[in-house]
């Protein structure tokens, strides 16, 4: 099981809504590997958002199985989901989520703030390298209206690499950014895996993302439609 960074068996999640129940996953299974760098794929309604929030450990599934890094993950309560969360997963975003007042480095060092035994010290030193890997040393303490929305989706990164997490979950990351600065963010996506091999799962709707990817998983009405498993 330790193989698979991702292993999800038979996920089912229903949303109630008044006396409608919505089927939003139907029985789906995937399995990601350790370093693979992996898109997921599908028309809009048809489950990948439910499917990163499960993956994400934003959610829970109704039923099925998951596991993420070996760990048991379906029925764990919301602060368990926030430790692991917290542990082994970034995010990046297409809207950047920054807070608007905060300089790139106290936006950075927000996660490590939830941890145990980091100091002050260490974690501004920690911060400081994640924005440099990114190619934003001279940025450190500019807020985000003072950066491009390349700059910010770069902080954003440094941010979900922060806490070497095993990890990075990016939900269309080029959505609100030019052809170059969204080629640019793909290729410092692309290092992070070739570089330290973090498993990558790119959640989008532009073929020629999914086509940098090394498999691509098609997702429809709440199911697999191929590319689930290695």
């Amino acid at each position: 099981m330790n193989d698979w960074i991702v292993d999800a068996r038979d996920l089912r999640k229903v949303y109630h809504m008044g006396d409608v129940e919505v089927h939003a996953l139907r029985g789906l299974s995937i399995k990601i590997a350790q370093g693979e760098v992996v898109s997921i794929m599908g028309p809009s309604g048809s489950g990948k958002s439910t499917l990163m929030n499960i993956i994400g450990c934003l959610d829970r599934p109704t039923g099925g199985e998951f596991y993420l890094d070996g760990e048991s993950v379906a029925n764990m309560n919301d602060d368990q989901l926030a430790d692991i969360r917290n542990r082994k997963v970034g995010f990046v975003f297409q809207s950047f989520n920054l807070l608007p007042r905060a300089t790139a480095l106290a936006n950075v060092e927000l996660p490590l703030r939830y941890g145990n035994g980091i100091s002050p010290k260490e974690r501004r030193q920690r911060a400081i390298e994640a924005l440099e890997s990114v190619g934003l040393g001279d940025r450190i303490h500019h807020r985000p209206n003072e950066l491009s929305g390349g700059q910010q989706q770069r902080v954003a990164m440094a941010r979900a690499l922060v806490n070497n997490p095993v990890m990075v979950m990016a939900d269309e990351p080029t959505g609100n950014l030019d052809t170059k600065s969204g080629d640019e963010i793909m290729k410092l996506l692309l290092e992070l895996n070739w570089e330290h091999g973090t498993t990558l799962i790119i959640v989008t709707h532009d073929p020629e993302i999914g086509e940098q990817t090394e498999r691509i998983i098609n997702i429809r009405d709440g199911k697999v439609e191929d590319g689930g498993e290695e």
